[in-house]
Parts: structure tokens; C-alpha cells; sequence
């Protein structure tokens, strides 16, 4: 069964990996027969009232893919997954992989564009989502794009169907499931994580995939004791599969799916369940440390603290094992593929400022300027990257991919990055946030570090706006701690650091939030969107007052 709109990797590279043992012929269908079979009766996934073993996992998922072939999903069919933190993600998922059709991952903010745009471009024969979720209410999302995706054939409702069906109602006849599909068909599709535009569809095969997940395991020293905590959205690449739930699930350990990362919420759970590790996004650090203060005792049983997403600073870092009692590790991936993590035998120094090193020897690397020249050893360029688990193409995108890959098949990131003698990468910033301030260039993130040195600032995000003279000046949107911060203070610090004058941002911009994208990162492109906004309906001539002067 191939998949005409995703491409391979040459066939002398994927001889290559199966050789070294990274592809191992394993489907996801293979993969929990296995683990079933090992783990049997010890607890495999926690969620709400659900408290599922091994062995029930593999029987629900098992029961949802004869319910799914009765259908007629078929494989290589696309279907939509749109689920929140819920012990049914688990069993809707292996429950396609054992027919041989494709989740797209969807994640639960996404909303009609993102989910119009999923079915479409994957011409999607169903759409399996939750009745309502954080006061949303997914039925009539439902209802909406299926007026408008003629491909779309099947709405499944976790909850209260409506006038859709349930999946906990669908018949469960007597179908003999087809074999398995082959590891190297392309087994999920993935979201780009990009600030920019709607998300490419990111193909993934079970090989390459489940090799990521292994090795991930290996590194952060799972094993059947874990018990992690996802509080990130479980569909989301980090908390997928670096190592994320599918790595705890291979290593045997227990799952505990949160609801929410607000420590009203997880710190209690992590003290019922008795988590030993748990994954966070950069912004969501510092609202831990402030309530560790108060409640550090419910995080007796945290060992191991992963702190990924985006690139964490580093005066934070230094913080988490004094205030959290937990070892850091920082995580750098990408759901294309690459991913990095520091060591747990590595220097302190390595885990604060690094964002850590790749996981197979089969990572190829390259840090290149503008023109695709290496850059001198230590200096700072573009990333790109191929090997086993990274892709060679986005989904049915032959322009984008154009673009986004080398000829010889390396993955542009779009990330700047520093690469140390230790093979340790430092994530300098995106490209795309780059400020060409007349020609100079300001990297956002160096100028976010800065200013997030100050001690009243608690998050900030740098973004250009326009401007007649210089084509971009940078306007930083900062949450404050007091509200008699000044701009003018803030612009002073900056400039006392020693930097570059032109890197001072030009305006500072007060928020009581930070917007954010659909997978957790700060939405740029609105927050560029706001300032130009303000900044044009400042220029238009406001209209004349009424005069009441003779």
C-alpha cells in the first residue's frame, strides 16, 4: 500500500538504517501486541475515571478496529483525530494503525480553518472528535466541515454524539481484520509546528518513527517505574514521542493523562499518581517554580523534568532542580524528525544553556550561512538535517518541499542554531524572527533573553513591525510583574547589557498575555499583526472635531 504523496527515502539510505537496527520492520499494530504481551496487567494508562492495563488497551483498540472496518475504513484511508488528554486517544489510534489507516493529528484548539483545511488536503473519510472540550463545542464544528468536505464520510463522538455517532455505540461485529501494513508505508501524519500559515501535513512511517520513540526511551531512561504525566496536548509531537507517552508505553511505564498544566491541577495529580516525570513548554516553567514555593511537597515523587518547545533560558533552567526537586533535561525536536536532548550524565553547564544533541549516530547536521556555506566552527547558521526519522518530504507539497529541502534530501529547519564541540546544539532563534532593521539584522530571540534578565519581566516576545524609513524597527510585547514598568527603563537595561544599539527594541508593548499557536508557541505572526494594525490607525487623520469656539 504506498501513499502517492509522500516520498521516500533513497533506497540506498533506507538499506543503510535497516542494516544498523534502527528500522525494524515493527508496525504500530506489532508494537502493541508487544507491549501487551510484555506488560500485561500493569497499568498502562490513567485518565480521569479510566484506569486501563496493558492488556485493556490492546482490547479496546482492538474492539474500535473491528468498529472502524465495519465501517469501511479502510487502509491507507486518512482520518482526522481531534481528541483531548483521554485514555480513547490510545485506542482510536492503535485501533487505525491495526487497519492500516492514517490519524492526522489534530490537537484541540485547532478549530473550523485548521480542521477544514486536514480533511481536505488529506481528503479525510472521517473526523473523530470529543462532544465539547474547554467550553467548545466540537459538534457543530463537526457539522460545518462536513457541509463542506465531500470526502468526508464518518463523524465519530467521544461523549454525546448528537447527531453524530458515538464510538462507544458503534457495533462491534465479528471482521477479520486485514494483516498489518508493511513498517515503511507511512503510518500517521503530523503537524509542522510553524508560527506561520496553516500547518503542513508531516508523513511518518512506523520504521522511522518508532525508531525515534525507542531510542528516546533509551536516552531518558525509561522504564517500567515511569509514570509520566502529559499535561501538553498528547497528540503533539513532544509529548507523543520524545519520548513522550508512546516511550513510556514501550518501556512499560504508566501514562497518566492531566486536563490541565496549571499546578492547581497537576500538582495534585502528580502526588496521587506518584509521577516520576512530567514535559513543559518554556512559558509554562516559570508558573511552576512561583507555586513550588507553596507546594513543593506534592512534588515529592518528580525526577525528571523535559523542557522543550522552544528555547529555554537559561536563568530559568538553573532553577529547576533547586526549586522543583527534578533533573532537567532540555529537549529540541521537530516533528519532521530531529530531535535533541541533553544527557542525564551531562555538565550542568551542558544542560542550562544547551538544548542538547541529536539522537542517532545517523544524524547528519549541517549549520550553513545564507548562501549554504558552513559556517566557521561555534558560529551561528542555519540548521539542516536528514537521517532516519527525519523526513524527506511534507505531504502532497511539491512547491513547499521545493523549497524546504535540499537536493540532497537535508531537511531546512528554519532554525539558527550554534553547534558546540560536544555535538550540543544551542538555538539561537527562527530565521523567519529575524528583524532587518535597515539592513541590520536583530535576532529576536538573543533581544528576548536580554530582556527576560530583567526582574520584572515575566515572558516577552520580540516581533518587527513596519516602518517607513528602515523597512522594520522591533516592537517587544512584554507581561510585567509591576505595573509601573516604563518602556524607557526596559529600553535602558537592554542597551546597558552592551549590546548593539540598532538591537535596543525601538517600542515596547505592555500585555497581560502572550497569544499562542495552536501547539503552545508564541503567535508571532498575530502579535506582528496587532502592532501594524495600531501603528496604521495611528497614521490615518483622525476627523475634525466640532468646534464650539466662535
Amino acid at each position: 500500500m504506498k501513499h502517492a504523496h509522500s516520498i521516500a527515502w533513497p533506497e540506498a539510505d533506507a538499506a543503510r538504517y535497516r542494516a544498523a537496527g534502527h528500522w525494524a520492520g515493527q508496525s504500530f499494530a506489532g508494537f502493541l501486541a508487544e507491549i501487551a504481551q510484555r506488560h500485561g496487567e500493569n497499568t498502562a494508562v490513567v485518565a480521569g475515571g479510566a484506569r486501563w492495563s496493558y492488556r485493556q488497551l490492546e482490547a479496546e483498540a482492538l474492539a474500535l478496529a473491528r468498529r472502524f472496518a465495519a465501517l469501511g475504513i479502510v487502509g491507507g484511508d486518512r482520518v482526522v483525530v481531534q481528541l483531548p488528554n483521554r485514555a480513547e486517544f490510545f485506542a482510536v489510534v492503535f485501533g487505525l494503525w491495526r487497519i492500516g489507516a492514517l490519524p492526522v493529528f489534530a490537537l484541540p484548539a485547532h478549530r473550523k480553518l485548521e480542521i477544514g483545511y486536514f480533511c481536505r488536503h488529506a481528503e479525510a473519510v472521517a473526523y473523530i472528535t470529543v462532544d465539547q472540550h474547554a467550553g467548545f463545542d466540537h459538534r457543530e464544528l463537526a457539522r460545518e466541515v462536513m457541509a463542506e468536505v465531500p470526502t468526508l464520510t464518518h463523524v465519530l463522538i467521544a461523549g454525546e454524539a448528537g447527531s453524530f455517532r458515538s464510538l462507544d455505540l458503534l457495533p462491534d461485529p465479528e471482521v477479520v481484520l486485514p494483516s498489518p501494513p508493511a513498517a515503511s508505508e507511512v503510518a500517521l501524519l503530523q503537524l509542522s509546528g510553524g508560527s506561520t500559515g496553516t500547518p503542513k501535513l508531516i508523513p511518518r512511517t512506523a520504521d522511522d518513527y518508532l525508531y525515534s520513540v525507542r531510542e528516546s526511551a533509551h536516552i531518558c531512561g525509561l522504564t517500567p517505574h515511569t509514570v509520566y504525566l502529559c499535561v501538553l496536548p498528547v497528540a503533539h509531537n513532544f509529548a507523543l514521542s520524545s519520548p513522550g507517552t508512546l516511550g513510556v508505553l514501550y518501556a512499560g511505564g504508566t501514562v497518566v493523562l492531566g486536563g490541565s498544566a496549571a499546578p492547581e491541577i497537576a500538582f495534585p495529580l502528580i502526588a496521587r499518581e506518584r509521577v516520576t516525570m512530567t514535559a513543559l513548554v518554556p512559558p509554562l516553567v516559570p508558573v511552576w517554580l512561583a507555586a513550588a514555593a507553596t507546594r513543593r511537597g506534592e512534588l515529592a515523587t518528580l525526577q525528571h523534568l523535559q523542557v522543550g518547545g522552544a528555547r529555554f533560558d537559561s536563568a530559568l533552567a538553573q532553577r529547576v532542580e533547586p526549586e522543583l526537586g527534578a533533573r532537567l533535561q532540555q529537549v529540541f525536536g521537530m516533528a519532521e524528525g530531529l530531535v535533541n536532548y541533553t544527557r542525564h550524565d551531562d555538565p550542568l553547564t551542558l544542560v542550562t544553556q544547551t538544548q542538547g544533541r541529536p539522537i542517532s549516530p545517523d544524524d547528519e547536521v549541517r549549520v550553513l550561512d545564507d548562501d549554504d556555506q558552513p559556517v566557521p566552527p561555534g558560529e551561528v547558521g542555519h540548521l539542516l538535517t536528514r537521517g532516519p526519522y527525519t523526513i524527506r518530504g511534507y505531504y502532497r507539497a511539491d512547491g513547499h518541499n521545493a523549497r524546504a529541502f535540499t537536493a540532497d534530501g537535508f531537511y531546512r529547519t528554519g532554525d539558527l542554531v550554534r553547534q558546540l564541540p560536544s555535538g550540543h546544539l544551542v538555538v539561537e532563534g527562527r530565521a523567519k524572527d529575524q528583524i532587518n532593521r535597515g539592513g541590520e539584522k536583530v535576532p529576536a530571540e538573543e533581544i528576548e533573553h536580554l530582556l527576560m534578565a530583567h526582574p520584572s519581566v515575566v515572558d516577552v516576545a520580540l516581533v518587527a513591525m513596519p516602518d517607513a524609513q528602515l523597512g522594520e524597527r522591533s516592537c517587544a510585547f512584554v507581561i510585567s510583574r509591576h505595573a509601573g514598568l516604563r518602556a524607557s527603563a526596559l529600553m535602558q537595561f537592554v542597551r546597558a547589557q552592551g549590546v548593539a544599539a540598532f538591537k535596543v527594541p525601538d517600542r515596547v508593548e505592555f500585555v497581560d498575555e502572550l497569544p499562542k499557536t495552536a501547539v503552545g508557541k508564541f503567535d508571532k505572526k498575530l502579535l506582528r499583526q496587532r502592532i501594524a494594525e495600531k501603528l496604521a490607525a495611528r497614521a490615518r487623520p483622525t476627523p475634525l472635531e466640532v468646534q464650539t469656539h466662535p
